[in-house]
């Protein structure tokens, strides 16, 4: 056929040569950790074995399969919960008797104010006391004081024995409502150097502190109804009163300065008279406030 075109072929290009491949170092076989071996299954608890013929099922007190009862007349062990031990259960603490803080030196039962005031007031100083925390309680009830003065002596109530007791608590009467309360410290009779002398005053003061106590008592003072000053004042007294009859029930020391101690004593007296002012001052105040209102 004229006119064919030939086609030439194309010249195949060769193929570069492959590079060697450069040999590389196979990695070390890493040490196989050691294969952990399956835990052994646990061992299933020990299932109860049923009571054995005649025997009682425990916490129960009746007899297992086949068993025989109890015989007539024995006594069927209690359950627990019902008076019997329970295990892991802690005992019941037996109640205390009543009085057992409640008693004097003497062993004898006290009752309600002689935590304060043991057996009542006994000398004037403390009568005077006592109706001074009377008057100035927080619902002043001097009769009350007078009452309880009464029943703690066992004098009859009559007409002329309230009639002299009344009298001294009017005094205190006056002094709280009208007059200046200044300190009024009794009048202290010589005592001896010694220390039997010592016991005796702390004794003295000790009861004084607590007469005027009682006597806020029987007047139902509140202390949370006091302003903080008044309420300092009160929590002293009582800590002066508590250390004073550690002193009255100390024992005898080898060597002592006994003048050293009736100067303290003296020092303390003074003290003790401040905070009981202080005390008259703040109730006067609440009062003085409850009545403006």
């Amino acid at each position: 056929m004229a006119g064919k075109t030939k086609v030439k072929a194309r010249p195949v290009k060769k193929a570069p040569a492959k590079a060697k491949a450069k040999k590389k170092h196979a990695p070390k076989p890493k040490a196989k950790a050691p294969e952990k071996k399956p835990a052994p299954p646990a061992k299933k608890a020990a299932e109860p074995k049923p009571a054995a013929k005649g025997a009682l099922v425990p916490g129960t007190g009746k007899p297992g399969p086949g068993g025989a009862k109890p015989a007539a007349g024995a006594a069927a062990p209690t359950p627990p919960g019902k008076g019997g031990k329970v295990p892991g259960a802690r005992p019941k603490k037996a109640p205390k008797p009543r009085g057992i803080q409640r008693r004097g030196p003497d062993g004898e039962l006290l009752n309600p104010g002689d935590l304060l005031l043991p057996g009542g007031a006994a000398s004037l100083e403390e009568l005077q006391y006592l109706f001074r925390g009377c008057v100035a309680a927080e619902q002043p009830n001097p009769d009350a004081g007078i009452s309880e003065v009464l029943v703690k002596r066992g004098v009859p109530e009559t007409e002329q024995t309230r009639g002299e007791l009344s009298k001294h608590a009017a005094v205190f009467v006056r002094r709280f409502d009208g007059g200046s309360l200044e300190a009024s410290l009794p009048v202290r009779a010589a005592t001896r150097r010694n220390f039997q002398g010592v016991q005796e005053r702390a004794k003295q003061r000790r009861r004084e502190l607590g007469a005027f106590m009682r006597g806020l008592d029987i007047g139902r003072t509140e202390t949370s109804h006091m302003d903080s000053h008044g309420e300092a004042s009160l929590q002293s007294l009582m800590e002066w009163a508590a250390r004073l009859e550690n002193l009255a029930e100390a024992d005898e020391p080898e060597r002592a300065d006994y003048n050293q101690f009736h100067r303290g004593l003296d020092q303390l007296d003074n003290t003790t008279e401040a905070l009981v002012v202080d005390v008259e001052l703040t109730l006067r105040r609440l009062r003085d406030k409850e009545r403006a209102k």
